[in-house]
């Protein structure tokens, strides 16, 4: 069931984006923003970042790096940095490391919609 809704989630997100493409809106992810109005999905996550915080200040680490459970983000959780590079094939997302240590959270359909809304990437100091 669950992978028959997710297909279902995506075929409908093609349809929907082909036509905001031809109206001229940006993209829009189904399937993120249905994540993101599950509560109890939410919560897991939630519980699991910071188990991921916990573990890794136990074994004295500074960070950790995770991708596809959630949306992309870089964030500090109970004193360790938080990476996650999201999901490229829903959001276009991807975590960069800089030759000088430096990380970035890159959103490529963000930074590639319409050149006049162009944001600036996130970006983490090397040793934060």
């Amino acid at each position: 069931m669950g992978d028959w809704a997710y297909d279902t989630a995506l075929t409908l997100n093609r349809v929907f984006n082909a036509a905001r493409r031809r109206l001229g809106y940006p993209y829009w992810s189904l399937s993120q923003w249905l994540k993101r109005q599950v509560k109890e999905a939410v919560k897991a996550i939630d519980r699991f970042e910071t188990a991921l915080a916990g573990e890794a200040r136990r074994r004295g680490l500074d960070g950790v790096i995770c991708g596809h459970i959630h949306h992309a983000e870089m964030r500090v959780v109970h004193g360790i940095l938080y990476m996650n590079d999201g999901d490229w094939v829903e959001s276009c997302t991807a975590l960069v490391e800089h030759p000088d240590g430096r990380f970035e959270l890159v959103d490529w359909a963000r930074e590639n919609r319409l050149s006049s809304f162009r944001t600036e990437a996130r970006e983490v100091p090397a040793g934060a």
